[in-house]
């Protein structure tokens, strides 16, 4: 059984991090002598805390089973909050974070291979810290080996063959090998964070449901055409 999985992600205000992390996170934008590109750099800076665990938090988890092609999305919020779409055979499950992960790291114990989209540079590591700052032990560590696709398939990787060719976004390869991608329904990753904050969690949980579904069919071509 391979799974493939997704996350969304998203930063802190940076008024609720300390002083000194302030000036961390905001010593290359001060340094800018011209006062409106200091203050673009500074936003930039702010926008930029999604991708970092230690200043965001995970608000998605997509998996998606390669033997039944079920998908369970867990997000954040409660049991009252679930919800199904059996045509697509998919299952949203509210839950907090901590527990969030739990449940992901009980799963990918499971799989014999995990496939990601940029998992080894982004995804894993960041469950990783944030699972240790939650007090939640990982149960596999998927990052000891980047040559080779036994335990991981991170298809950026691959389809790039560890960097060699240029390197697109999911949506790119979607519409180059003829896959829906998810943001033809009209959201993408930078959305994440303003649907969240508009209490739209529903709606990222969906188009982290379509990711994984696209991240999948895009291992269908690698396993078919490329892993030789």
């Amino acid at each position: 059984m391979d799974i493939v999985f997704d996350i969304e992600t998203v930063g802190c205000d940076i008024n609720e991090l300390s002083e000194s992390q302030q000036e961390f996170i905001l010593r290359f934008a001060e340094k800018e002598p011209d006062e409106f590109l200091r203050t673009q750099k500074r936003e930039e800076a702010a926008r930029y805390l999604s991708l970092y665990p230690l200043t965001a938090k995970v608000v998605v988890i997509g998996l998606l089973n390669s033997v039944t092609e079920n998908s369970l999305v867990l997000f954040e919020g409660n049991t009252q909050d679930d919800w199904s779409v059996e045509e697509k055979k998919i299952n949203y499950k509210g839950v907090e974070e901590k527990e969030m992960l739990k449940l992901f790291w009980n799963y990918i114990k499971k799989a014999e291979t995990v496939v990601t989209f940029n998992g080894r540079n982004f995804d894993l590591p960041f469950l990783m810290i944030r699972s240790a700052m939650l007090g939640v032990k990982p149960t596999v560590n998927l990052l000891k080996k980047r040559y080779g696709a036994s335990d991981h398939v991170d298809l950026l990787e691959q389809f790039t063959f560890y960097g060699l060719t240029k390197k697109f976004n999911l949506d790119f390869y979607c519409q180059s090998f003829g896959i829906e991608s998810p943001k033809s329904k009209g959201v993408s990753g930078m959305d994440v964070k303003e649907l969240y904050n508009a209490g739209k969690i529903k709606d990222v949980a969906i188009y982290c449901g379509e990711d994984v579904k696209a991240t999948y069919e895009l291992y269908r071509i690698w396993k078919d055409y490329l892993n030789i």
